[in-house]
Formats: C-alpha cells, sequence, structure tokens
C-alpha cells in the first residue's frame, strides 16, 4: 500500500516533468522561428516582469520601434521596414519570450503545491535544485546572446552564442526528460548490454557536436550559400576549405555546411548499425517497441535536411521546413537519452 502510494506521488511529479518537456520543445521551436523570421533582434531590453505586457497603443510601438531602428539590423538590413513589419518581428520574440515566462509559472505553481502536499520524496530534492538553476542559466544565456547583436556591427546575434543558447536548452530539456524517466520507468523495462550503452552515449555525443553545426548553419545563414544537394555548389570539398584554418570550422559557411551534411551521413550509417546490434539484445517490451524509433527518425531528419537546403531562398518553405528539421532534430535526441536510460551496463546500475 505504502509503495503503490509512493509511486503515485512519482508519477505526478512525473507528469508535471513531461509537461515541462513538451513546453520546453514548443520553446525551442519558437526560437527556431524566431531566428527564421529575424525577429530576434526586435526587442532592445530585457524586462523579465514588465516585459510582458507588449506594446498597448500607437504611441508604445512608436517608442519600441524607434529603440529597434537604433541597431544596426535596421539600418543596414531592415531600413525599409513599416511600423506593420516591425510588429510581425517583435511578435514572435515576445511570443518566445512570453512562452519562457509560462514555463516559470508552470514549474514554480505547482513545485509549491507539490512541496504544500508533500509529493516530493528526498532523493527528489537536488535534481529539481539542478533543474530550477538550469532554468535560471538558460534565460540569462538567451539574454546575452541577444545582447551581442544590438549594436551597430553585427547585423543578427553571434552563432557561437546561439549554438551555445540551443545546446543548453537541449541539456535543460535532457534532464528534465531523464528526470521523468527516473520517476515512472521501472527497472525491469531495462536492458543489460554494457557494449551497445557505450555505443548508443557515443552516439548522443555526436548527435549533439552534430546539432552544434546545425545551429552554426542557422546562425550564419550556411543553407543560403549552397542551395544544391548531394554536392555543394557542384562540389564535394568547398574550395573554401584550403585555407586550412581552424576558424574556417566555425566561421566559414560553406565549410560548416561540408560538416553538418557529412556528419549526418555518418550518424545514418551509426544508426543504422546501432539498429542491428538492438535486435540482439533481450529485455524489457518498451525498448523493444522503442529500438526502431531512432532509424526512422534519422531517415526522416536527413530528407528534411535534404529539402530544407533546397528550398532555403524560399522563405516560407525555409522556415516550415527548418522548424520540422529542429524539431525532428530534438525529438531524435531525447528518444536517444531514453535508450542510454533504457540500457544498463549492468545489474548494479
Amino acid at each position: 500500500m505504502i509503495e503503490e502510494q509512493t509511486q503515485k506521488k512519482s508519477n505526478a511529479v512525473a507528469i508535471w516533468l513531461l509537461i515541462g518537456v513538451a513546453m520546453l520543445v514548443i520553446q525551442v521551436l519558437l526560437g527556431g522561428i524566431t531566428r527564421l523570421t529575424g525577429s530576434g533582434l526586435s526587442i532592445t531590453e530585457w524586462k523579465p516582469i514588465l516585459g510582458a505586457i507588449p506594446p498597448l497603443n500607437e504611441h508604445d510601438w512608436l517608442i519600441a520601434f524607434d529603440q529597434y531602428k537604433k541597431i544596426g539590423q535596421f539600418k543596414h538590413i531592415n531600413f525599409d521596414f513599416t511600423l506593420s513589419d516591425f510588429k510581425f518581428i517583435y511578435f514572435w520574440e515576445w511570443f518566445h519570450r512570453e512562452w519562457a515566462r509560462l514555463i516559470a509559472v508552470v514549474f514554480l505553481v505547482p513545485f509549491v503545491w507539490f512541496i504544500i502536499k508533500k509529493r516530493f520524496r528526498r532523493e527528489m530534492i537536488n535534481p529539481l535544485l539542478i533543474l530550477f538553476l538550469l532554468g535560471i542559466l538558460q534565460g540569462l544565456i538567451g539574454w546575452i546572446m541577444v545582447k551581442s547583436g544590438l549594436n551597430q556591427e553585427n547585423l543578427y546575434v553571434n552563432h557561437i552564442r546561439l549554438a551555445i543558447h540551443f545546446i543548453s536548452a537541449l541539456g535543460l530539456l535532457s534532464y528534465t526528460f531523464w528526470f521523468a524517466l527516473m520517476l515512472i520507468i521501472p527497472k525491469e523495462q531495462q536492458v543489460i548490454d554494457l557494449a551497445l550503452k557505450k555505443f548508443t552515449i557515443a552516439l548522443v555525443v555526436l548527435i549533439i557536436i552534430q546539432l552544434v553545426f546545425g545551429a552554426f548553419m542557422a546562425g550564419l545563414k550556411a543553407a543560403n550559400f549552397a542551395t544544391t544537394w548531394p554536392l555543394i555548389n557542384g562540389e564535394f570539398l568547398p574550395s573554401s576549405l584550403s585555407n586550412d584554418t581552424v576558424s574556417s570550422f566555425t566561421h566559414d559557411p560553406l565549410a560548416i555546411h561540408f560538416i553538418h551534411r557529412n556528419l549526418a551521413y555518418l550518424i545514418l550509417i551509426l544508426i543504422v548499425l546501432w539498429y542491428r546490434k538492438a535486435l540482439k539484445s533481450t529485455g524489457g517490451k518498451l525498448f523493444i517497441t522503442a529500438r526502431k524509433i531512432p532509424l526512422i527518425l534519422v531517415l526522416l531528419q536527413v530528407v528534411l535536411g535534404i529539402f530544407t537546403v533546397l528550398y532555403a531562398n524560399n522563405k516560407m518553405a525555409l522556415l516550415w521546413l527548418g522548424v520540422a528539421h529542429q524539431f525532428t532534430a530534438m525529438v531524435l535526441v531525447l528518444v536517444m537519452v531514453g535508450m542510454v536510460y533504457l540500457i544498463r551496463g549492468n545489474r548494479q546500475e
């Protein structure tokens, strides 16, 4: 009876965490839309509380627009913007920030309620504190990223800071998901396969590296530099790689394009091999059911990546294909994190 009540408490907390996972996925997608619509620098101030209220009249809108006119992005790119154009990009950045505030409310209100109802077990306290700190850190990283573009020189936010913001969001997302899995997945559903676990962890690391380059692609608008496939503007190896400098792998759009494409092929091959190995493992029904999902996702992701490149010069197509590409990437990360959890190296884990 006591064990059943304990599990009910764990399930309630897990559902709360999974709602948080879903909201974080939406938040990252909103960040992608904000990036693809060029909206990220439209709000030039960081007001964690008062910023929840958008301009409410024409006078307030003109003040916000005048502030935007002071930065380089307006002067060099969007100098022909009307107030209506500004309102469009302002909406996406405001919505992105507003959703972050909503996530904070969804975290804090149930958190207080669970404390009052004594739903938290002692071993949950440290993970919850880490979760709270990661959320605050993510907000700070987001503002530092935006701040990097609020000047006369930079026309967009720094692509390396964008990558840090994206990867830290994935870290928060994965940690929240792992925490939920700990509460709802019984040990009987786990399989014991040390070699497969090591392979799975290596794949997760490689996927994270790939997503860093995906963020570089977005930050530098690298897809627009080579809207061709399977070759990159007629070349397998872009001629710019002949520069042979380390910075070219983080700043040259074509070099980043080359790395991102070929990492995708490598990950596809490795996940095919992973699936073949996973077929040999026996154990929990959940693992047996879920092990084909990474293969399906990576195939879909490669196709979406190809079409995102081919239609990069079509703004509307790029928007929806880019968001779908990003969404599939996040789901793939979560599924592989789930696989790391489901596969144990030994019986004592």
